[in-house]
């Protein structure tokens, strides 16, 4: 049947475009409503990301891009991860039917530990494997207004951990989502998911929803016949928000999750039979708790009190762990002359972890530690040319119980010379702080057999790792061409060093026992010490085009290039042999690029094609490929709508990043189809 469904797909499209009525499509309901603003409304929309208050997308001096929630919805995604494929110069890479690689602009990672992660200002970053557990980051997609992603540091107002870029998720505001939602359907992997929503109001300024999903989810594609990656969940969460028309606004909001994510771990011990893989299911939970006043004084001048809490709770085959996490943040932003306007805020956080090991070969020591982050920052932009050149300078100061006082400035410049273009240029400085898994960490793993003794290598902690550094140079370009046409253009010159390695430490050597990990007498076998450490520095640089037009008023289309060039070297210490830097240069594409083609059919009928090429990653053993989507909707009545979307279309599977352990999972092709229905 998906044979056939792929077969008939082009003789669809070609009917579909042939009847294309050319009128507009009516007003929508919800999050379809962006779909009808022209590009130059569209590049007015007001972001967040950058400056922490609205700032029209195309005079903010960052290479941001805006994904909205009709992006999203139109896409077929079901997933934030597979959203992000949207966003020029981020670099998705499914693992396997529940885990992906990200990265902004390099350095692409099971859990992208150079790019912050936020859910309506809430920090999803975890400090003890430093990065984001992407398969738990959801929410109901259906009411996320934008997803603002920024490529290129933004740690002067978000503090650490923003070195290649901010990943900021914002949900409507209740008031835009009144009424009930409730969407199902399935296909072949997306086996079965159900949403439902309900929006209310009180009469007097507050309104609310609630929402519930579940979904179960079939395993990708596994040569060996392993299918240990199904997945299922279920999360439900609230929103309140409540307006005083003159000066005060409040939100609270919270969710609650829990998962079985099915996963294949590799284990090693010093006693035979040496190194073995398990299957299992990860338990997965948590919950977290937002809330936020904001007060206007005037004009310009404002303050904002962010707090919230976060639980989470990991339970995997081979390691567990239960964290909770504190955190409150100031911003105020007050207005001097009609030239100038300075912000500044302080932020202050408590996460405190338990650790325990599940399987032999994973410590960490201290089991139980208390992690804390105080910063300040300030940010100060002065209008020098009325309407045309802006300035913005500013840094941050953090202390963290991992590193000595730490800076993080930047100076950003905005020319305008029209209303419909825009030049920047910036130097920013970041810091990644480091993790409980760089400093406390402990792994003993199975190399083979060398020289009739078995042989071992074990990563031991780093009391004095550093953290890592980058200048980063941008250089960018926005242009309304024409009513109809828009380009975005970002290139960037990145200098990294301190960054993250694997060193051989120390000689080999050889030892009968190893007491403080394994409490019995093992064979003899050579040891191999090792420990991560700061020994690569180099460079990297690109450019990021991302245009689009309109030929006509039913038909956009959209595309995006990006070009990564990486070149780092390891320098390690006397004494030390360095593991190389083949596995971070080889881990991201140096090309990827994508077109989206967007038709509305008459009133009823839309139609949305992708196709999208991802270069090779060598140091996953990835090959380059080239896919499509297809999502076409019926829209039985305003209310009402049916659609059915194809994924990853060209082929019956490909390999899009490498597995530990095993064999590579291979994404697999899929077909699923939604009913989805809304009261208003």
């Amino acid at each position: 049947m998906l044979a056939r469904f792929c077969r008939f797909l082009p003789a669809l499209l070609l009917i579909s475009v042939l009847q294309a009525d050319p009128q507009p499509n009516p007003a929508g309901h919800g999050p379809q409503s962006l779909k009808n603003l022209t590009l130059e409304q569209l590049s007015a929309i007001e972001v967040t990301s950058p400056s922490k208050e609205p700032t029209p997308a195309m005079r903010s001096p960052v290479a941001i891009f805006v994904i909205t929630g009709d992006d999203i919805r139109r896409s077929g995604a079901t997933t934030i991860p597979d959203a992000l494929r949207l966003a020029p110069g981020v670099e998705v890479a499914r693992i396997d039917g529940s885990k992906w690689s990200i990265g902004i602009r390099g350095f692409g990672t099971r859990l992208s530990r150079d790019v912050l992660v936020l859910i309506d200002g809430r920090t999803v970053y975890t400090p003890l494997f430093a990065g984001t557990y992407w398969e738990v980051q959801d929410t109901l997609l259906e009411d996320i207004d934008r997803i603002e992603v920024i490529r290129g540091p933004g740690g002067t107002i978000w503090g650490p951990n923003a070195v290649d870029g901010v990943i900021n998720i914002i949900t409507k505001n209740t008031k835009d989502t009144q009424g009930i939602f409730a969407s199902a359907g399935g296909g072949n992997v997306e086996q079965g998911f159900a949403n439902v929503r309900y929006g209310g109001d009180n009469g007097d300024g507050l309104t609310y929803r609630a929402y519930f999903k579940g979904f179960t989810r079939g395993p990708e594609h596994h040569s060996d016949g392993d299918n240990f990656d199904d997945w299922r969940g279920v999360q439900a969460g609230f929103r309140m928000d409540w307006t005083d028309q003159a000066h005060d606004e409040f939100t609270v909001s919270g969710d609650a999750y829990k998962q079985e994510d099915g996963e294949g771990v590799s284990l090693s011990t010093y006693v035979p039979p040496l190194t073995e893989s398990l299957d299992g299911n990860a338990q997965l939970s948590g919950a977290n708790a937002l809330f936020r006043w904001k007060r206007t004084i005037s004009d310009g001048n404002d303050i904002q009190i962010e707090a919230y809490y976060d639980r989470t709770n990991r339970h995997e085959p081979n390691l567990a762990e239960d964290r909770d996490t504190v955190d409150v943040d100031y911003v105020q932003r007050t207005k001097l002359s009609s030239r100038q306007e300075l912000m500044y805020g302080a932020e202050g956080r408590l996460s405190d972890g338990r650790f325990s090991e599940v399987a032999s070969g994973l410590v960490f020591f201290p089991i139980h530690r208390l992690d804390h982050l105080v910063s300040g920052f300030v940010e100060d932009d002065i209008t020098l040319v009325n309407d045309k050149l802006l300035l913005t300078a500013g840094s941050k100061i953090l202390d963290t119980n991992y590193t000595s006082v730490g800076f993080e400035p930047s100076v950003r410049l905005l020319w305008t010379p029209t209303n419909n273009q825009s030049l920047w240029a910036s130097y920013t400085h970041a810091l990644r702080t480091p993790s409980d898994s760089e400093e406390d960490f402990y792994l003993s793993s199975f190399l083979g057999v060398g020289g009739g003794l078995n042989e071992f290598a074990r990563f031991s902690a780093n009391k004095y790792f550093a953290p890592e550094q980058l200048n980063g140079y941008e250089l960018g370009y926005r242009m309304l061409i024409a009513k109809n046409l828009y380009v975005d253009i970002a290139s960037y010159y990145n200098h990294y060093h301190d960054l993250f390695s694997e060193d051989v430490v120390g000689p080999l050597l050889l030892e009968t026992t190893l007491p403080f990990l394994v409490p019995v007498q093992p064979p003899l076998h050579i040891l191999l010490p090792a420990q991560f450490r700061n020994d690569i520095h180099g460079y990297t640089k690109g450019v990021e085009v991302a245009p689009e037009w309109r030929p006509t008023n039913f038909w956009r289309l959209r595309g995006s290039y990006s070009f990564l060039h990486m070149n780092l070297e390891q320098s390690p210490a006397p004494g030390a042999i360095g593991l190389g830097t083949a596995g971070t240069t080889g881990s991201s594409p140096q090309h990827e690029g994508d077109v989206d083609s967007s038709f509305d059919i008459g009133k009823r009928l839309q139609l949305d094609l992708v196709y999208r090429y991802v270069s090779a990653l060598p140091a996953v053993h990835a090959p380059a490929y080239s896919t499509g989507d297809a999502r076409i909707a019926w829209r039985f009545t305003p209310l009402l709508e049916f659609s059915v979307a194809g994924q990853n279309l060209f082929q019956p599977f490909h390999i899009e990043y490498g597995a530990d352990p095993g064999l590579p999972v291979a994404v697999a092709r899929s077909v699923y189809a939604t009913l989805a229905w809304r009261s208003k």
